[in-house]
């Protein structure tokens, strides 16, 4: 009589095998796939939530979830709409700078850094500075956000350059 093989080394009815497995296996498989790409998908979702094509979805599902997303970003966006540079009417020295901007990108975002810098005629810079929205708003906005479409008036002092300074240009950040 041949020797006999241990119990775990022969086959028998009540050994799983893959074919076996019921289907509720493979559907538990699967959806834990997908909520690991959920996860990652939600633990990425500020680099995500700066695309144009993921934003969307990240909404969505942010909203069912009751996650949060950072503020759109995309100063490119901005649009002055009108600019002013004038002397002051009362302070001899100073320069009385008014602008008005838009925020034409899809969704709100956080109010924006002006840049304003000041060139001479070969296009040299001769200063820059920028401006938080408190300096160039006279107090905190209303709300953290601009809305998509919303315009805003911007009223600067800045020290007379002289007559060197034949350019400003506005740039947000």
């Amino acid at each position: 009589m041949p020797p006999k093989a241990p119990r775990f080394a022969t086959a028998d009815d009540t050994t799983p095998t893959l074919r076996r497995l019921p289907w509720g296996w493979a559907g538990l498989v699967v959806a834990l796939g997908l909520l690991l790409l959920v996860q990652l998908v939600l633990a990425d979702r500020a680099r995500l939530a700066g695309d144009a094509n993921w934003r969307p979805r990240l909404e969505l599902a942010c909203g069912v979830l009751g996650c949060d997303l950072p503020p759109w970003h995309s100063p490119d966006d901005f649009r002055v709409t009108t600019r002013e540079v004038q002397p002051h009417p009362t302070v001899p020295g100073v320069l009385l700078i008014t602008a008005s901007f838009r925020n034409d990108a899809r969704w709100a975002q956080a109010w924006p850094v002006l840049e304003i810098a000041l060139q001479d005629l070969d296009g040299q810079a001769l200063g820059l500075r920028r401006f938080q929205p408190v300096e160039y708003l006279g107090s905190p906005p209303a709300s953290p956000l601009i809305a998509p479409g919303q315009s805003a008036s911007a009223t600067l002092e800045i020290l007379d350059p002289g007559k060197r300074a034949v350019a400003f240009t506005f740039d947000f950040h």
